[in-house]
């Protein structure tokens, strides 16, 4: 039980701290849907448009979840959690701001993306709440370097619901920033952007990514 608390917190820890990069992604579609919508119905859009990106978080644990269950106890176990620590070190450097390479897996996504995009903007602009949670739905398969590394490390725990509940925790972090709009939104934005924060944060992946590597040295931590 304190192991999976331990892996639920850190899925929440990513989410809090990619907020900067969500905003890039979704805050664009996230702005436009408040400002069209009228007060009394703003909340329940966008909440009806988060749950509808989160339940496909979810869905994406799922089934990545299953192959690491596949392959959890096979040669590649070892190589997938080596990628997966990789990715998430290299989640660290884009968060501290050092290193952008993160993005260029994007790419693997876009495929997928060409595809979806033209649903989605069918549906646009966002007036009901079932066209809301279909729009989310469809933008949690945007192409995004950070989702990606979560999305690997999840898949890398062996458990299809414990990846799949990683993912949906992953996208309740994510909600706190990208749910905020007007002044709150740009004062946030300014707060994640602080040099200070950025490097905390990104050191604290880079850590995180870093322990994930196999080796001798979970041993000796473990021990000390």
């Amino acid at each position: 039980m304190p192991e999976i608390l331990a892996l639920l917190g850190s899925a929440v820890m990513f989410g809090l701290l990619g907020g900067g990069h969500c905003i890039g992604m979704c805050g664009g579609l996230m702005g436009a849907l408040s400002l069209s919508a009228p007060n009394p119905r703003r909340w329940p859009l966008l909440l009806a448009y988060n749950l509808g990106r989160i339940s496909s978080y979810g869905l994406a644990g799922l089934l990545t979840g299953l192959l690491g269950h596949a392959v959890a106890n096979g040669p590649a176990a070892m190589v997938l959690r080596v990628i997966a620590a990789l990715l998430l070190i290299a989640m660290g450097l884009y968060l501290a701001g050092w290193w952008s390479g993160l993005t260029r897996i994007e790419r693997l996504g876009r495929g997928l993306w060409r595809h979806l995009q033209p649903l989605a903007s069918r549906l646009l602009p966002i007036s009901t709440l079932p066209r809301a949670a279909a729009v989310g739905a469809l933008w949690g398969w945007l192409p995004c370097g950070l989702v990606y590394s979560v999305l690997l490390w999840a898949a890398i725990q062996g458990n299809a619901l414990t990846s799949a509940a990683l993912m949906l925790v992953f996208g309740l972090g994510t909600c706190p920033v990208l749910l905020l709009t007007g002044a709150a939104a740009e004062r946030t934005r300014a707060l994640l952007r602080r040099r200070g924060l950025r490097t905390a944060g990104g050191l604290l992946v880079i850590g995180f990514g870093l322990w994930s590597l196999p080796g001798p040295h979970q041993h000796w931590l473990m021990g000390h």
